[in-house]
């Protein structure tokens, strides 16, 4: 790699991690303005949602650099199969620990 392209590429890194930082700022400001103009709580949530599927997304992207070529597709896989993991065990506990308070009433 000659000296150029090893410039071009830092660049062309920095400019990656820019373009990451402005979306994901920008998602975060539109959330804390659903919240600062007072939405209807059923729009509030939908559009906070939203911004937080395109916020993980972004930074996947961006940051962690997984997108859906061959090479990274296993890691993307991996993540996902992970966060599936972690919300059966978060969404058991918060079951089990609702029907013990409803038991306890």
């Amino acid at each position: 790699m000659t000296m150029g392209e090893h410039e071009q590429e830092k660049r062309r890194e920095l400019r990656s991690y820019v373009v990451g930082f402005v979306a994901a700022a920008g998602l975060t400001t539109l959330a804390f303005l659903v919240v600062a103009v007072g939405m209807t709580s059923s729009t509030a949530y939908l559009v906070i949602g939203a911004a937080a599927l395109a916020q993980v997304v972004v930074h996947f992207r961006f940051f962690l650099h997984i997108g859906l070529q061959r090479s990274t597709r296993d890691d993307l896989q991996l993540i996902l199969f992970t966060t599936l993991i972690i919300t059966l065990m978060a969404g058991g506990t918060i079951w089990i620990l609702g029907n013990l308070h409803h038991r306890m009433m």
